[in-house]
């Protein structure tokens, strides 16, 4: 591990509204998380720097990319860029960022006339600040993610955290996006994706199920998105539950119909095995399985 000192401990950092996730992968590795500062001043600007030393060490920085906590997505990936430069300048000896839900990864090619690709330009991004290292959980296109960062990249996979949680619902059917292959008929049918936004996609499959004779329906996905239209629309859905990760807090749909029929799994014990391969030079693909 060229540059970093291994036989020190990693420093892991969480800014903003990703502490409490942040700390329980600090707490699954035995760890604190480093204290650090975040100032905000009059004038909409900001800074965060680290408390500790980072010379030499092998530091982590944890901030998920999605909009709010009074914060929009841009804001949450500039503080976090900006904290990534601040800690190569400071020599750390490897940052590495961790961004459970990464913003702008739908934007992986052009659907129209001079349309932006999001993704790339947000991978030059980390790179120019230093990252060393970009890791995330399943990531919307994979081989756009792989093929727009030129630094090395982790896509976590949340798989068996969804598994297990949704075993418990006896599935028999299983289902991806709106498409339905199969026989669904009396059985127990499970949507699978890896983000829930507007919600009409897995409405319109749990509709499908339903149509198909299936008897219950259920859905689980890594991001709970949750946005715009998708309180409104999944509390008319026939979905009896929807399970995600907590790569996303559940602040949009806190309080309402739609979160008593949300359950959440964490995916800080991945990430904290991920830091675990990373900083003692373990294998990622083993740990997905491969």
């Amino acid at each position: 591990m060229a540059g970093v000192m291994a036989a020190d401990p990693p420093l892991v950092f969480a800014l903003g509204a990703s502490r409490a996730f942040g700390a329980a992968v600090a707490g699954h590795l035995g760890l604190a998380l480093a204290e650090h500062e975040e100032r905000e001043f009059e004038d909409g600007e900001h800074k965060a720097r680290s408390l500790v030393n980072v010379r030499g060490r092998d530091v982590y920085a944890i901030h998920s990319l999605y909009a709010g906590d009074g914060q929009s997505v841009n804001d949450k990936l500039v503080r976090l860029l900006f904290f990534m430069g601040s800690l190569r300048d400071a020599s750390a000896g490897r940052v590495t960022a961790l961004v459970p839900y990464l913003a702008y990864a739908r934007k992986d090619q052009k659907s129209k006339s001079r349309d932006p690709v999001a993704t790339r330009y947000v991978a030059s991004f980390f790179e120019a600040v230093g990252t060393g290292c970009l890791v995330t959980m399943d990531v919307h296109n994979l081989a756009a993610f792989q093929n727009a960062f030129r630094i090395p990249t982790e896509n976590l996979e949340a798989a068996g955290l969804l598994a297990r949680t949704a075993e418990k619902y006896r599935s028999e059917g299983l289902l991806r996006g709106d498409e339905l292959a199969g026989d669904v008929e009396g059985k127990v049918a499970i949507i699978v994706d890896d983000l829930v936004s507007a919600g009409r996609t897995i409405d319109r499959a749990a509709a499908a199920c339903k149509r198909r004779g299936a008897t219950r329906v259920f859905a689980a996905a890594t991001h709970g998105v949750f946005a715009g239209e998708a309180q409104s629309v999944l509390e008319a859905s026939p979905l009896e539950r929807i399970v995600v990760t907590d790569t996303i807090a559940d602040g949009r749909i806190a309080g309402t119909a739609l979160a008593s029929r949300v359950e959440r799994v964490s995916a800080a014990p991945v990430f904290a095995e991920a830091i675990s391969r990373l900083h003692g030079g373990g294998s990622i693909a083993e740990l997905l399985g491969r």
